[in-house]
């Protein structure tokens, strides 16, 4: 399988940007492109997957041991002519200042993946060898195999900066773009605008892929991704799963405009176990899903649409009967606040489920970021005490408490070695700001659709079907 990761010197260099041409120009082409992103990042998988057509997926060596990064990778490929993963932040920005943990670099290094470079050249000359030279020989585990010059103001502009890289490496420059404001796709405050929003026209698909066809050699780039210089790791026992002949529980999947923050092997692992997911739109439906024995709700922008989701009366009287009713009830971030009692945005209050006793206020900044490890401190419909994950916090408010509200995890944010208590519980009905992965530890869904065939049982007649049970 040919594989290839695009990084960047710094965020802000451009690569998602340049990510996104060169996998339109692929699938232009007729190849079929497997998109990954590195890290945590949900907003810029959503355009990944609009683009090449198959969902996007995150490679990440915090929340994922190498051999969970393998085995979603190779899953997500089999079928796949390349797979072109997006980097984040700076090749070599993680966790720590000591390491390379966590990092793009860290990531290309562990799954043998060729690294592309993009630099932004806006404001430089030959100074870019510098800084090229610098990357190159940082760390002699990871191989720069190309780069790429984004926001070139000219062709003479770029005639100096190849002269200076060539006189100081013999790493191929593949191209340049020219700086252009036309190619930038907005943002707001958790990254880029969703692609739920943005919807891509077959114009702008083709505006993108010419970017790439006209500035960079995509043959040389489909070269870099060779066979020899990305092993794929061999899928270890414990990810030999026995899918189910069949469904056993049906789950409902809130996603719509402001619910789409989720991760894509979380919904691979759940179907794995033995559940048949369905979507739902808590902006546009006036009921749940016939039939569910489960909630999943993950996070979003329920805040930009909070006076629709607020108005919608019939869904949100539906939410509270079924949270009411023992079924289980999992929600991330957003979610956890369309189970609030409301949501203050610029305050304005706008009244939501009431499902937890407590209020949602946006703030201006960043309140929590950061990789997060959780251990359950009492049980839960993700698993019994003791059991532990990790996922990823980020998020632009804060809670207040309206009455007793139960927290059932034990949090630790891994880069700050800060412990607080979270994970807040009624019932059946677990709510966090954490956004889990689920491939952090099989027993999560495995745990949730227990909770799931459970409900279905108290629930089914007498006499009716047995309800089988998962190894």
């Amino acid at each position: 399988m040919k594989k290839v990761l695009i990084a960047g010197t710094a965020s802000g260099t451009g690569k998602t940007t340049i990510t996104l041409a060169i996998e339109a120009a692929l699938c232009r082409r007729g190849l079929v492109v497997q998109p990954f992103k590195c890290g945590p990042d949900y907003l810029d998988t959503a355009h990944h997957s609009a683009i090449c057509r198959r969902k996007c997926r995150n490679l990440d060596t915090i929340m994922l041991s190498v051999d969970e990064n393998s085995a979603s990778l190779q899953r997500a490929s089999r079928d796949a002519d390349i797979v072109v993963a997006e980097g984040m932040m700076g090749l070599f920005d993680g966790i720590s200042g000591e390491s390379n943990r966590g990092s793009s670099a860290d990531i290309a290094r562990a799954l043998r993946i060729p690294i592309v470079l993009v630099m932004d050249a806006s404001c430089s000359s030959r100074s870019i060898a510098a800084t090229l030279r610098g990357f190159a020989t940082f760390d002699p585990e990871v191989k720069i195999s190309a780069v790429i010059l984004n926001r070139v103001a000219s062709e003479g502009h770029f005639q100096m900066l190849e002269d200076a890289i060539r006189g100081t490496t013999e790493i191929p420059i593949l191209g340049w773009i020219p700086k252009n404001s036309a190619w930038a796709i907005p943002e707001r405050h958790l990254g880029l605008v969703d692609a739920n929003e943005r919807a891509w026209t077959e114009d702008q698909l083709a505006s993108f892929g010419d970017i790439a066809e006209s500035h960079l050699d995509l043959d040389r780039f489909v070269d870099i991704a060779s066979e020899v210089g990305a092993a794929d790791k061999a899928l270890s026992p414990s990810n030999d799963i026995r899918v189910p002949a069949k469904p056993i529980v049906k789950i409902g999947v809130a996603r719509d405009e402001a619910f789409s923050f989720y991760y894509e092997d979380n919904f691979d692992l759940l179907r794995d176990y033995g559940a048949e997911l369905v979507e739902f739109s808590p902006l546009h439906d006036k009921h749940l899903p016939e039939g569910i024995n489960g909630l999943y709700i993950g996070g979003g922008y329920p805040e930009l649409h909070a006076k629709v989701l607020s108005a919608n009366h019939e869904m949100l009287a539906a939410m509270r009967q079924f949270c009411g009713s023992g079924g289980p009830v999992y929600a991330e971030c957003g979610g956890m606040m369309y189970l609030a009692d409301a949501i203050i945005v610029e305050d304005a209050l706008h009244p939501m489920t009431g499902v937890l006793p407590l209020t949602v206020e946006m703030s201006p900044s960043l309140v929590k970021f950061g990789y997060a490890k959780i251990r359950i401190e009492a049980d839960c419909v993700l698993g019994p005490k003791h059991t532990e994950a990790i996922g990823h916090s980020f998020h632009y408010s804060k809670i207040e408490a309206t009455g007793d509200l139960n927290s059932c995890y034990e949090l630790e944010y891994l880069r700050a070695g800060r412990f607080e208590r979270e994970g807040y519980a009624i019932g059946n009905v677990l709510a966090s700001y954490i956004h889990l992965h689920f491939r952090s530890n099989h027993e999560l869904p495995q745990n949730f659709i227990r909770a799931a065939l459970l409900s279905r049982a108290e629930t089914s007649s007498p006499g009716g079907d047995s309800v089988p049970l998962i190894d």
